[in-house]
């Protein structure tokens, strides 16, 4: 049994935007699963501090008023979700992102916002490792896995795929979940994924995603909109510049 036979982290960020280093955590899940089966969650609804806008209240269902009446200070919210994420990588457990550039990169933005410790640094403290621990990204395998398939590459198209059932669609705890069960299911149907020690399929992940960013940076040049910077670096957007506070 491969990697996808153990312990798993599925960790998932709703937010308020699209822009991994200037938009801030609204909720956040850390789902372990084990043979499939959820054994743990963490779940969290953070104060951003900001206004939350009405097209990302549309998508994940948390307002202003809730975030601010119900939130923790997304100060707090952020230092625990990276120390519960340090946690699992000391042990060895990779945690799985769908995405992971866009999740990772935003919760070390906030780390840096609010000058708390970076997730290497945490990880270092702990084991005397530079680095963060190993990540699994669906979204990466899977362009890299099935490169010409047509159609989106969204969450709830790769659960259909995969025959993936999401209950609850930009729900934290069910994202999470659903990257959990599509990372099986693609180390399933490929052997050669599934047979990977998870050093080796952090560092092809790290190559796919940068095959994949200069294949799409050609194509927007192609089209006109070569200013579209497509940062190739994975998981942790970089150089990834220390965000202001506001």
């Amino acid at each position: 049994m491969g990697w996808h036979g153990e312990s798993l982290i599925g960790f998932d960020l709703e937010t308020t935007g699209t822009e991994p280093l200037d938009s801030r955590i609204v909720t956040a899940a850390v789902v372990e699963v084990r043979g499939g089966a959820v054994v743990g969650q963490r779940l969290w609804l953070a104060d951003p501090g900001i206004r939350i806008p009405e097209q990302a209240s549309a998508i994940h269902g948390i307002t202003t008023e809730r975030a601010a009446a119900e939130g923790r200070p997304v100060r707090e919210v952020a230092d625990e979700v990276a120390q519960v994420l340090v946690g699992h990588w000391a042990r060895g457990v990779p945690v799985v992102a769908y995405n992971a550039a866009f999740d990772l990169t935003l919760l070390s933005a906030e780390l840096a916002r609010h000058g708390l410790p970076a997730l290497g640094d945490r990880l270092a403290a702990l084991t005397g490792e530079p680095g963060i621990g190993p990540v699994v990204d669906p979204l990466t395998i899977d362009r890299a896995v099935d490169r010409y398939r047509r159609g989106k590459r969204t969450l709830e198209a790769a659960c259909a795929e995969y025959s993936v059932v999401l209950d609850g669609a930009h729900e934290a705890s069910a994202d999470a979940l659903a990257a959990v069960r599509v990372a099986i299911a693609i180390a399933e149907r490929h052997p050669t994924v599934a047979g990977l020690g998870l050093p080796e399929l952090h560092q092809e992940q790290v190559r796919w995603y940068a095959d994949w960013a200069g294949g799409f940076q050609e194509l927007l040049r192609e089209k006109g909109t070569a200013d579209a910077i497509v940062d190739p670096a994975w998981p942790l957007r970089a150089p990834a510049p220390v965000p202001t506070t506001g």
